[in-house]
């Protein structure tokens, strides 16, 4: 066996290790936070567009239906709310950072639902797994109250199974799929911005939180 020969073996197990500990470290970075905040299109659109965030998924969560459908949830009656699994590197956004985006981004002294979206799904909510986060996310309900200058109803509950919406409601926003509208087809991305300006919801996060809003626009 030629020197050659024998290093390969050590070579493969060292880019094996490497694997390992990149894929490690990638997964160590990788958190998941949950809100609830009216309309997951809206919530997914708002927070897909923060630095450090990878990804967020539109979905169920709070309540005891297994395997919810959009319909259900909609009706009343399963406990789910609509909320967004947000997957973000703790390295490039902090948990605090977002609990205060999120905050700011609703109307937390709704307790009927968020706009023009009334009823128990369309609530506002926090939901930790951690006592780490819980403490984050007193602390930031807080200091948000503080500087709002009213109460927030938003409740802080313990995280429950997150169901995936279904394929349909997943990027929404910015999906070119042409979907039939009471306006006639249009993209969904198209039917997306009517819906939020027809609900103002801008408009009213501006109006409430002022220049602190951070994705109103």
């Amino acid at each position: 066996m030629n020197a050659q020969t024998a290093k390969a073996p050590l070579l493969i197990l060292f880019i094996a290790i490497a694997v390992v500990l990149q894929a490690a470290s990638a997964q160590a970075a990788s958190k998941k936070a949950y809100f609830a905040g009216g309309c997951f299109w809206c919530v997914e659109a708002d927070f897909e567009k923060v630095p450090g965030v990878s990804e967020v998924v539109s979905g169920y969560t709070g309540g005891k239906t297994a395997n919810p459908t959009y319909k259900q949830v909609s009706k009343g009656g399963t406990g789910h709310y609509e909320a967004v699994e947000i997957r973000y590197d703790d390295a490039k956004v902090s948990y605090d950072r977002l609990l205060y985006l999120f905050f700011r981004s609703v109307d937390p002294t709704d307790a009927g639902g968020q706009f023009c979206d009334r009823g128990e799904s369309y609530r506002t909510a926090v939901f930790v797994s951690t006592q780490a986060e819980l403490d984050a996310a007193n602390k930031a309900k807080a200091e948000a109250e503080k500087d709002l200058g009213q109460m927030i109803v938003t409740p802080i509950l313990r995280a429950q199974r997150f169901y995936d919406a279904e394929a349909y409601h997943q990027d929404y926003y910015k999906s070119s799929e042409i979907v039939l509208t009471r306006r006639g087809p249009k993209s969904k991305a198209n039917a997306y911005k009517f819906y939020r300006n027809a609900c103002k919801r801008d408009r009213k996060i501006r109006a409430l939180w002022g220049n602190a809003a951070p994705f109103a626009s």
